[in-house]
């Protein structure tokens, strides 16, 4: 019977939905009441200066002079009068006239003209800054009031000029409602305040364009062998064919190139190559869209020399997945078997050329691992998977199953593979580390052969006749005669993992592809060497260097890998003692680790050159000021570490520690004269510090808004505001990356896509390029030193991808690679690419 995991899985998902849910609103509670605590106390700050600046005997604003009421009435200020309630101020400092002063004042003012109406509605919002500059600054000056803020993008419509109490005309104000000083998004229903830029004179004016560069698919590095099988072939081409996440990749092992399937819409799981070794089927798993909504799973059947789409299989039928398929041989191909991943585990075979299906029958609840036609005969099928191997009869649209019968011997927890010998017979791999021989019409065991220690993870057979097994914990490739008798062997290096399956080359030379998502090229005398290689675990931590074409990768597997984007090379990898979480790149590599510690290494010596620790909890980023004399260290424990950096980078001397945020920092950035710092928290939150100052907190944000920052990786801000969806709940975007040119900024989602919007983006709604490739939430996104690629890395995929930056060019909103190095669009003919 199946568990109750499988049989209640939406259930048991929703559940993990709602708890998570729960998690983030508990989180926002209390970092909204920190927040308020934080305000109140900058309330308490500034009322005194507020009372100072307008008794001080300079009581006007713009040529308004303040009565003697005002004046007595602003001197009885409190906190609680300093609380809001219906005038908000740029930097949220709120003030209301309350009390007997301020009701005389309003009748001095007559009942359609009180101070509290000329303030709600001319000169609000406002701070103690803007009040100063108003008097010093004469009345002609644009800059000398601010008007209200809106809750949404939209200003505030104009009102009718009034007058002053005394005489005086109001349209000195009234020019500024205008312009507007800051505008609000909201996450989760929280106010995000972004403060305009000086240089923007009219918001609502600006207008948001689809950037002039486009990117196309350039490399992928990768390959998916921890979890799936039979999914490495060769082409006659000379090509490897393989996948990972949502790509099914053709590497031409002489010439060191690719070419790329990409019309999946998620994570491909399976691969069968027709007898013609031309045509291709793919099969996918049913993934969400970006509402929850399952997606339906897929098979494609598609022209490996062309890469066009020649048939889609089962859409509609298929149940969570689809976990392997298989060509039927002795009719050129004909049918095509389906095995999908409902709790059935359904068999189906079908007339893949007319879209047909031949017909259906439930296989087990226990997983199904593999399935073929006999070469000999298509009316006969083997599957076998947990404790099973059933050999199955097709007969008048009908399948009717028989189990093999283990009899005598012991019956192995996983039949793990299986393929036809020359004679006819099938021969099983299973977790005993045996090959068992079964008769072709008794559906018994014929002969016994012990192969491996521990599992015998594949089989294939050569031309001649010899198998080739390959061993799970010995990690072996054992070459056998036709009858089973050992001839050759050898062993692949640990740091590969197990061996998951293998292809034939010429009889002599093997690709291998491994349990450590590395393909392996070699010979039993001269060894095997890595062609592709990529992370096992997922992945957050991403790069680039600052003059090379190099970059850097790390992420659960606690691996620390360094990559030639030119060569579309691993050029070397170590392993750390816990998990980095974040990485960078100047001569040295900094990388933060799980448990508070973070690293730097040389990039030449591959050796550890500095080891330090703040706190105890995960290191979220770490970023370099422009000059790599000083060193922001994000932390979990809400605080940011500041190093001086010194001897070229391996020495790091604590300058001091920035305090204020109320969650985990998730994103810093530095300002290009290297004095400050930007940074986002988990509660959606933007700070700015003055560093060069002893890491003060900049209590007026304003104070902001016209900084120039070196770089641009902060999620919140004004500049891309633009690139948030409208209900987003603040973890739908997981990083983004301004380019150098600050023309471009690509954005990592959690529904496996990258954006392309042009930079600044600040208006809701923008415009973007989708691209898909990926099969996991986009985790990080980063831009070459010259702009030239941008990559991407998923997180449970495992996959990055790399993208070539393509110059000026129209095209749909959303673009969906086709092909190769090829992008398509509604609007222009792809391109071939290397």
């Amino acid at each position: 019977a199946a568990s109750p995991l499988t049989r209640f899985p939406d259930r048991l998902s929703l559940m993990e939905v709602r708890l998570q849910a729960q998690e983030d609103e508990i989180t926002l509670l209390k970092s909204s009441l920190a927040d308020a605590l934080r305000k109140l106390r900058l309330h308490d700050q500034q009322i005194p200066l507020l009372k100072q600046q307008l008794i001080a005997g300079k009581r006007f604003v713009k040529g308004i002079t303040l009565p003697l009421a005002l004046t007595r009435a602003i001197q009885s200020l409190s906190l609680e009068d300093a609380l809001p309630e219906s005038i908000q101020f740029i930097d949220e400092t709120p003030i209301k006239l309350r009390g007997e002063e301020g009701d005389a004042f309003e009748e001095e003012m007559g009942k359609d003209q009180t101070w509290s109406s000329i303030v709600e509605e001319s000169i609000q919002p406002t701070t103690i800054r803007t009040l100063q500059q108003q008097q010093s600054k004469s009345s002609e000056d644009s800059q000398g009031s601010c008007p209200q803020t809106p809750t949404s993008s939209s200003p505030a419509p104009p009102k009718e000029p009034a007058s002053s109490p005394h005489g005086g005309p109001l349209s000195s104000i009234r020019e500024g409602e205008k312009m507007l000083c800051s505008i609000k998004m909201f996450i989760r229903g929280r106010p995000i305040t972004m403060y305009i830029p000086s240089n923007i004179l009219n918001y609502e004016e600006l207008r948001m364009d689809l950037p002039s560069q486009k990117l196309e698919l350039d490399w992928v590095y990768g390959y998916r062998g921890r979890d799936c099988r039979a999914n490495l072939y060769l082409l006659p081409s000379g090509e490897a064919v393989y996948f990972i996440a949502c790509v099914v990749v053709l590497y031409h092992i002489s010439n060191q190139t690719q070419r790329h399937y990409q019309k999946h819409t998620d994570c491909v799981r399976c691969l069968a190559i027709h007898p013609d070794k031309v045509r291709v089927a793919s099969g996918q798993t049913a993934g969400v869209d970006k509402d929850g909504k399952p997606l339906q799973p897929i098979v494609h059947i598609w022209d490996s020399k062309t890469l066009v789409t020649l048939q889609q299989i089962g859409l509609g039928t298929f149940e969570r997945g689809v976990g392997a398929v298989a060509f039927s041989s002795s009719d050129a191909g004909t049918f095509l078997c389906v095995i999908d991943d409902s709790n059935e585990h359904m068999l189906s075979v079908w007339d893949w050329n007319k879209n047909i299906k031949h017909t259906e029958v439930k296989n087990t609840n226990e997983a199904v691992l593999a399935v073929d036609f006999s070469p000999t005969d298509t009316n006969n099928i083997i599957s076998c998977g947990k404790s099973h191997v059933y050999f199955w009869t097709m007969s008048a649209g009908t399948l009717t199953k028989k189990q093999g019968i283990f009899g005598k011997y012991k019956k192995p927890k996983f039949v793990l593979c299986f393929v036809f010998s020359l004679t006819g017979d099938v021969l099983t791999g299973d977790s005993e580390g045996n090959i068992l021989t079964w008769g072709k019409s008794t559906f018994q065991i014929m002969k016994q052969t012990r192969a491996h220690e521990g599992s015998v993870f594949t089989m294939c057979v050569l031309q001649g006749g010899a198998i080739l097994s390959g061993g799970g914990k010995d990690r072996k490739i054992i070459r056998w005669s036709a009858d089973l008798a050992p001839e050759r062997e050898c062993e692949i290096p640990e740091k590969f993992g197990a061996v998951r399956t293998i292809a034939d080359v010429d009889g002599e030379e093997l690709l291998v592809g491994t349990t450590r998502n590395a393909i392996l090229r070699g010979t039993f005398s001269d060894g095997f060497v890595a062609i592709v290689q990529g992370h096992v675990d997922e992945m957050w931590g991403l790069a680039t260097h600052h003059t090379q074409n190099i970059f850097l990768t790390c992420g659960n597997d606690r691996q620390v890998c360094v990559w030639n984007a030119e060569d579309h090379k691993l050029d070397w990898c170590t392993t750390l003692e816990s998990d980095p979480s974040e990485i960078i790149l100047i001569s040295v590599v900094s990388v933060g680790l799980s448990t508070g510690r973070w690293v730097v290494l040389d990039l030449q010596t591959k050796e550890v050159v500095s080891d330090l620790t703040d706190g105890n909890e995960q290191l979220s980023v770490m970023r370099y000021s422009p000059d790599g004399s000083f060193l922001a260290v994000g932390s979990h424990d809400n605080f940011i570490y500041i190093y001086n950096v010194t001897e070229g980078g391996r020495r790091y001397t604590r300058f001091g520690k920035c305090t204020g945020h109320s969650s985990f920092i998730t994103h810093l950035d530095w300002s290009k004269d290297g004095k400050y710092v930007m940074s986002n928290s988990g509660d959606y939150e933007i700070l700015y510090w003055d560093v060069a100052s002893g890491c003060k907190l900049l209590r007026n944000r304003f104070e902001s808004k016209d900084r120039k920052w070196a770089s641009y990786t902060c999620v919140l801000g004004f500049h891309v505001m633009g690139v948030w969806l409208e209900g987003s709940d603040g973890t739908d975007i997981n990083a983004l990356c301004r380019s150098h040119s600050e023309s471009m900024v690509a954005v990592a989602d959690d529904f496996c896509k990258v954006h392309l919007f042009q930079y600044p983006c600040p208006k809701p709604k923008a415009p973007s390029y989708k691209y898909e490739g990926h099969g996991s939430h986009v985790t990080n996104v980063r831009f070459t030193h010259n702009d030239s690629h941008l990559l991407s890395m998923g997180g449970k995929d495992t996959c990055i991808l790399q993208w070539r930056v393509k110059g000026a060019g129209t095209g749909d909103h959303k673009e969906h690679l086709a092909s190769s190095s090829s992008v398509c669009s509604s609007s222009s003919s792809p391109e071939n690419g290397t």
